[in-house]
């Protein structure tokens, strides 16, 4: 199978990634068939002899001089070194020799390659660490603004760096000062080397070692043959053997794509197998743009999204009102396991303390315990983030799938620091998976050819996006005199525009990309998209132009008379269906009973989630302590809600004519 990608005019590839299992096996040599805890048995022993070699060869090249060597891209002879990892550390000398055991060159190949890309990643650590080591502050704690200015130029990419990073840095040198009383030369002496991941990088081999093929007559499976050895110390090549093993694709790798070997990664019983696909798509552009979908970020309100359109003639109309994604029972569920995960900890650490180095103590089994539940506890978190990161990605792409749009402009809130608004605001803040939103919003929407780009987060919720004129700020629109901050409204009284504050921002981001496209600029390293800087001129243009009214509808709705009285309370309403004929009494009465007094529809009803993947959900069921007691079963679990329980998203509506009325919007379309 070739793996060379056929493109066309417009079209530009798309590498991304599927985890798949490892179901069982084949060893060809005897022709028995193997279960999946066999073949994860064999993929283990591989995995450990590849973890041992890149342990060794990272223990003795963790040093600034070898990783300046490795980063500087050329070899003694002053040629360039190879893209490929392993062909790089071949070509330095820096071999590896196992001991006592039998491998192949091909093994040792993917040691080399998993070495050689960790050493290559920690030269960033290395700069930023020494950039911040010769800028150090008087006090690490508070640093003043000319010590902000020092460390982002010594530190590389510094201007656009979140400050968040190097306080994180800063906080490491500073407990590591602490302990030696002194600071630390380089990183290489602030970290240790890292740990060897048990993992098979099969891209670092050819045909001699693994190949993979799609088969004909299904596209929707493929076949792995790797050779894994049959015992954990393979004394000589007889004890190594090719090993088939049927792969089932998930529907995210399209049928005409091109598939490279995997990473295969044990796990307990398992065999995880990270396949990597490249497939044609949509190429993106930095310019050209005329439709465009602005994003701006909340809290509680995740996401508010809308679009607007640029003219021939420079003016710029949104279209529609705008949605929003709300995470609020998300958020507060995340905010409840951070709580209990920060106690847990403190009992962990307690228990440490009182256990020191006796493995014999009374309170061993105690503290065994709430390890694992302190871990059980970082598992959710981090699966509630993932679920919300990639649930609301998704959901911006639809967006812009509906709109039509070719461009998403994201507000840029990497240098945001949240502080100065009270210690759970601040927390709640910092704990915003806004960069994973992201990097997801990116993956999803370069399937179809949509761009994202990151714009300054500068005024974007201070300035009217009429006039640009500073908003005034209440409570909500019928408190005008309530300070707050949640509802906006423009202070000149030929603008007049008032709307929800978020739905501003959104209207300026999407005109402040499309008056700016011109200066995007594209990371060649990365493929990402930014603005980096605001232009005055071009800001002046970045206004939103409202819309005519439209005309009253409906007739004369003049009153001819009084109101003719009603019932303040209404009778209930009755079933539809006449009731069951019994023995005793003739058919047809009438329908018995009373119809349900809540009238909203169930809660799974009203999420507007047509599709709800796996990775949205969350358990129906949570098992309790208690076996004389049921399993508890949420609210709204019965029906399918799952993860959509707790986050909401208004469904894209744009297909509707454009709101016309912007002298009141309330920009929200549930």
């Amino acid at each position: 199978m070739s793996r060379k990608l056929a493109l066309a005019a417009g079209q530009a590839a798309r590498t991304a990634s599927a985890r798949v299992l490892l179901r069982g096996g084949v060893d060809e040599k005897t022709g028995e068939a193997l279960m999946a805890r066999v073949v994860a048995e064999r993929v283990g022993w591989a995995a450990d002899l590849v973890a041992g070699m890149v342990a060794g060869l990272l223990a003795e090249r963790w040093n600034a001089g070898d990783v300046a060597v490795l980063a500087a891209g050329v070899d003694e002879a002053g040629r360039a070194l190879p893209s490929n990892a392993w062909m790089a550390l071949r070509r330095l000398g820096w071999d590896v020799t196992p001991e006592a055991i039998k491998v192949n060159d091909r093994i040792v190949r993917m040691a080399q390659e998993q070495a050689g890309r960790t050493l290559r990643g920690v030269r960033y650590r290395a700069e930023m660490v020494a950039g911040i080591l010769a800028t150090w502050p008087a006090d690490p704690a508070e640093r003043t603004a000319v010590e902000w200015d020092e460390v982002r130029e010594a530190v590389p990419d510094g201007r656009c760096l979140p400050g968040s990073v190097i306080k994180a840095r800063t906080r490491q040198i500073a407990a590591f000062c602490a302990e030696r009383g002194r600071l630390p030369v380089d990183v290489f002496e602030l970290e240790a080397a890292p740990r060897a991941a048990r993992m098979l990088v099969l891209a670092a081999v050819d045909r001699q070692q693994a190949t993979l093929e799609r088969a004909e007559d299904d596209p929707a499976r493929a076949l792995l043959r790797v050779q894994l050895p049959t015992r954990p110390d393979p004394a000589s090549y007889a004890d190594w053997t090719w090993v088939a093993g049927p792969l089932t694709l998930p529907s995210t790798v399209p049928p005409d794509a091109v598939l490279h070997l995997p990473t295969l990664r044990p796990h307990g019983r398992k065999v995880h197998a990270d396949l990597v696909f490249s497939h044609a798509v949509p190429k993106t552009e930095r310019t050209g743009h005329t439709t465009a979908l602005g994003v701006d970020w909340g809290l509680n309100t995740l996401l508010s999204a809308g679009a607007v359109h640029r003219h021939g003639d420079g003016a710029i109309t949104a279209l529609g009102a705008g949605a929003m994604f709300r995470a609020g029972g998300v958020m507060a569920r995340q905010h409840r396991l951070r709580r209990h995960g920060e106690y847990l900890h403190a009992k962990t650490d307690t228990y440490t303390r009182l256990i020191g180095a006796d493995e014999h103590h009374a309170l061993a089994a105690k503290h065994a315990v709430v390890k694992a539940e302190r871990q059980y506890v970082a598992d959710r978190r981090s699966g509630l983030n993932d679920a919300l990161a990639w649930s609301a990605a998704r959901w911006a792409v639809d967006q812009a799938v509906a709109a039509g749009t070719s461009v998403i402009y994201v507000e840029d809130l990497r240098s945001l620091e949240a502080k100065g608004m009270g210690r759970t605001m601040n927390t709640r803040l910092s704990q915003a998976v806004r960069g994973q939103i992201v990097g997801n919003m990116r993956h999803l929407a370069a399937e179809v050819g949509i761009a994202v780009v990151t714009v300054p987060a500068r005024n974007t919720s201070k300035h009217c996006p009429q006039c640009l004129l500073p908003l005034r700020h209440c409570k909500a629109p019928d408190r005008p005199t309530t300070s707050g901050w949640k509802w906006a409204y423009c202070p000149d009284p030929q603008c007049g525009w008032q709307g929800d504050r978020d739905h501003g921002a959104w209207r300026r981001i999407a005109a402040r990309g499309l008056t700016h496209q011109a200066n995007t600029t594209l990371d060649r390293a990365t493929g990402q998209m930014a603005i980096g800087r605001i232009v005055d001129s071009l800001e002046t243009s970045a206004v939103i132009t409202p819309t005519a009214p439209a005309p009253a509808g409906g007739g004369d709705r003049s009153k001819t008379g009084p109101t003719p009285p009603r019932s303040p309370r209404p009778a209930p309403r009755r079933r539809g269906a006449p009731s069951t004929p019994g023995p005793q009494r003739p058919a047809g009465q009438r329908p018995e009973g009373h119809a349900h007094t809540d009238h909203r529809p169930p809660r799974a009803a009203c999420r507007y989630q047509g599709v709800r993947t796996p990775v949205h959900t969350i358990s129906s069921t949570t098992p309790t302590t208690r076996p004389d007691r049921p399993p508890h079963r949420p609210r709204g679990a019965a029906l399918g809600a799952g993860f959509h329980l707790h986050a909401h998203a208004t469904p894209p509506r744009w297909a509707d004519p454009p709101v016309t009325n912007t002298q009141y919007d309330y920009g929200s379309l549930s």
